[in-house]
C-alpha cells in the first residue's frame, strides 16, 4: 500500500517595493483625505512600483527566491512554479516561465493562475493536490501584483485601496499529517462586472477607445462587494473548519485577504475570532490582491504568531466573484536563528547562475540559427541542420 503523502509550507518570502505612498501623499493627487480612507478602509499606506524596472515578475521572483533560501533548496529542485495574478508581465509567456528562468528552476513547469484576490489559495490547494497526488515533490506558489499600474489615479473610490508586492511559499511532500487539511472554492461568475478590468482581452481589445475611455482601469462596485465579501468570509471559513473535522476555537490564527478592515472586522465578530487570533496588516499594504494573504503569512511567521503544531485558516475572496478558503495545519517548526553563512552564499550563487544561464541560453540559440541557419534551407547547411537537429531531438534531456 503506498503510504499517504502530506504537503507542509517548508519555505516562505515576500517582496514589496521600497516606494511608499502614504494616504497624505495621496490627498496631493486625488480628492481624498486620510481620515476619509481609514475610516472606509483601514489603509494609511501602501507600496507601488517606482519605475519600468519593476515588475510583477521581478517581485515575484525575489520573493521565491527567499522562499528557496528558507526551504534551503536549489531551484532545479523545484518541479513546478505556480503564479497567481491578475497583473501579468505579459498576457504570454506566463509570468510563472518568467520567473521559473530568472530562478533558473530548469527541472519546472510552470503556469500562471488567475481567481483574484483568492488566487493564492487557489493555487496553494492545486500544489497540495499535486504534492499529495505523488506527482511532485516540492511546489512553489507564488502571488505577485503590480495593481498600481491598473488603477485609475484620478478615481478616489479605487486608487486608494490598491498597492503592490508579492508572496511566496514553497510546498514540500511530507510523510506525517500537516499541510493543507481543507479547502473550499468556489464562484460566483455573474458577479463578474462588479469587480473587473473591461478591456484588453478578447472581447474588448485594446483600442484608441478603450483607452480613451479608462477601460483598462480597475472597475468596481465598492457597496456590492462590501456585501459579497462580508457574507462569504466568514462562511467560507466555517466550511473550511468544519471539512477539517476542527471547531472554530482551535484555530490559532485566522488570515484573511486584506481587503478592506470593516470586512475583516465584520468576519471576525460573527466567527467570534479574537484580535490575538487574528493577523491584519492592511493598514500598511492596502490590498495586494493574490499577493495579499502570503505576505500576512509571512509577517504573521516574522512577529512569532505561527509555530509548529498551529492551526491556520487562510481565506480570500475576490473578482470572479471567486472565494477560497484553506485549512493548514503548521508542520515545520519556524526557524529561530538565521542559516549559516556558507548555505546562504552558495544560494546566492545559484541565483547567479540563473542571471547567467538565461541569456546564456538565449545567445547559444541565437548562434545556432546564426551558424547552421533557418528551418526549411535546401543547402548543405539546411542539410545539416536537419541532422543536428534530429540528434538534439534524440539525445537532449528536456530542459536542458
Amino acid at each position: 500500500m503506498t503510504a499517504q503523502r502530506y504537503a507542509q509550507v517548508a519555505g516562505w518570502g515576500m517582496c514589496v517595493p521600497e516606494r511608499v505612498l502614504t494616504n497624505h501623499d495621496l490627498e496631493k493627487v486625488v480628492d481624498t483625505n486620510d481620515e476619509w480612507i481609514v475610516s472606509r478602509t483601514g489603509i494609511r499606506e501602501r507600496h507601488v512600483v517606482a519605475n519600468e524596472r519593476e515588475t510583477t515578475s521581478t517581485m515575484a521572483t525575489r520573493a521565491a527566491r527567499a522562499a528557496l533560501m528558507v526551504a534551503d533548496l536549489a531551484p532545479n529542485q523545484i518541479d513546478l512554479v505556480i503564479v497567481a495574478t491578475v497583473t501579468p508581465d505579459h498576457s504570454f509567456p506566463s509570468t510563472a516561465s518568467l520567473v521559473q528562468d530568472a530562478l533558473g528552476a530548469a527541472k519546472a513547469g510552470a503556469f500562471d493562475l488567475s481567481a483574484g484576490c483568492s488566487g493564492f489559495i487557489y493555487g496553494l490547494v492545486l500544489a497540495s493536490g499535486y504534492i499529495s497526488g505523488g506527482y511532485a515533490e516540492h511546489v512553489l506558489v507564488i502571488g505577485a501584483e503590480t495593481l498600481s499600474r491598473i488603477v485609475d489615479w484620478t478615481d478616489r473610490n479605487t486608487c486608494v485601496l490598491f498597492g503592490d508586492g508579492a508572496g511566496a511559499v514553497v510546498l514540500s511532500a511530507a510523510d506525517r499529517p500537516c499541510g493543507v487539511v481543507s479547502s473550499v472554492l468556489g464562484s460566483d461568475g455573474s458577479g463578474g462586472e462588479l469587480l473587473i478590468m473591461p478591456a484588453g482581452g478578447s472581447r474588448c481589445p485594446t483600442s484608441h477607445e478603450t483607452v480613451s475611455n479608462g477601460d483598462h482601469f480597475v472597475k468596481m462596485n465598492g457597496s456590492e462587494v462590501f456585501r459579497f465579501a462580508t457574507q462569504i468570509v466568514p462562511k467560507a471559513t466555517e466550511q473550511v473548519v468544519q471539512k477539517a473535522g476542527w471547531q472554530l476555537g482551535d484555530i490559532s490564527l485566522l488570515i484573511p485577504h486584506q481587503a478592506n478592515s470593516r470586512i475583516i472586522a465584520s468576519a471576525a465578530k460573527r466567527l467570534a475570532i479574537p484580535a490575538e487570533r487574528l493577523f491584519v496588516n492592511v493598514d500598511r499594504y492596502g490590498n495586494t490582491s493574490s499577493a495579499s494573504i502570503p505576505i500576512a503569512l509571512c509577517e504573521a511567521i516574522a512577529a512569532g504568531r505561527v509555530k509548529a503544531g498551529d492551526k491556520l485558516v487562510m481565506v480570500g475572496f475576490g473578482a470572479g466573484l471567486t472565494w477560497a478558503a484553506a485549512a493548514v495545519e503548521w508542520g515545520r517548526p519556524v526557524p529561530t536563528k538565521p542559516q549559516p553563512w556558507l548555505r546562504r552564499t552558495l544560494a546566492s550563487l545559484r541565483f547567479a547562475w540563473a542571471a547567467f544561464r538565461s541569456p546564456g541560453l538565449r545567445l547559444a540559440r541565437h548562434g545556432y540559427d546564426l551558424t547552421l541557419g533557418p528551418e526549411g534551407r535546401e543547402d548543405w547547411r539546411g542539410q545539416l541542420r536537419k541532422r543536428v537537429d534530429a540528434w538534439r531531438r534524440k539525445h537532449q534531456k528536456p530542459g536542458a
